[in-house]
């Protein structure tokens, strides 16, 4: 599919790169957006990715859309094959008792056990795609196919914020409590939106993430060692 310019009102233009998600688009996305801080584009306000496109937020009494149109293109055109590094982070999950109410339905759905659930998940390296829904919420992918399966046929009012939660290829934490069709398969007491932070999402589009397991007495001691804020998330720099 060839890249498209979509116009969103006189503010705002879309760079769409295709329709499905897949790694090596959502490269491409991100790489853009990386591009275009680099360069500090005069009139650009913000930058949303998503899966398949970047939003460009202008301010047209800077630049044009048109003259922005432009520049995007020459960026597009213009090769760039350099390394870049990204944040790798590994969280801590429980996956036991009252914090992962699906993981059994999730095993007989997949034909596994409860075990392997647990383990097909933890041992994957998760790709931050895009943040949406909630404030902070990560949309991380890409579920081993056994973990794959439809959302809930009846969704959850009040969901707990930390909720660990899969649903088609994509895993997620709920950073705040909130409605949601996933399948609960464990908690993590890490905050995953803090709005007194400068930074107040943990994670962005293009981290990697990896699950920890740990047992409830462990949950517990993170938790409150996070609401003293006397906890350090580990996170590395690794080759993107």
């Amino acid at each position: 599919m060839a890249v498209q310019f979509l116009k969103q009102g006189d503010t705002a233009l879309v760079v769409q790169f295709g329709d499905v998600i897949d790694r090596a688009l959502s490269d491409r996305v991100l790489n853009l957006g990386r591009r275009i801080r680099a360069l500090g584009i005069v009139g650009i306000t913000d930058l949303v990715p998503t899966f398949r496109s970047l939003l460009v937020n202008y301010d047209p009494l800077v630049v044009g859309g048109d003259e922005l149109k432009g520049k995007l293109q020459s960026l597009l055109e213009s090769a760039d094959a350099q390394t870049q590094e990204a944040r790798q982070w590994t969280i801590p999950v429980c996956y036991e008792g009252e914090y992962a109410p699906d993981v059994d339905d999730v095993a007989e759905a997949g034909g596994i056990s409860r075990a392997q659930v647990v383990q097909l998940h933890a041992d994957t390296l998760f790709h931050v795609y895009m943040l949406g829904f909630v404030p902070g919420y990560p949309y991380m992918g890409d579920l081993p196919p056994a973990l794959v399966l439809p959302r809930r046929s009846n969704p959850r009012t009040r969901v707990p914020p930390g909720s660990v939660a899969i649903a088609s290829v994509m895993t997620a934490i709920y950073p705040l409590e909130s409605p949601g069709g996933w399948h609960l398969i464990g908690s993590t007491p890490v905050r995953l939106f803090n709005i007194s932070s400068p930074q107040p999402a943990l994670l962005s589009p293009g981290d990697k993430v990896r699950f920890k397991p740990v047992g409830q007495a462990e949950y517990l001691s993170i938790r409150k060692a996070v609401e003293a804020d006397d906890y350090e998330l580990v996170c590395q720099k690794v080759a993107s």
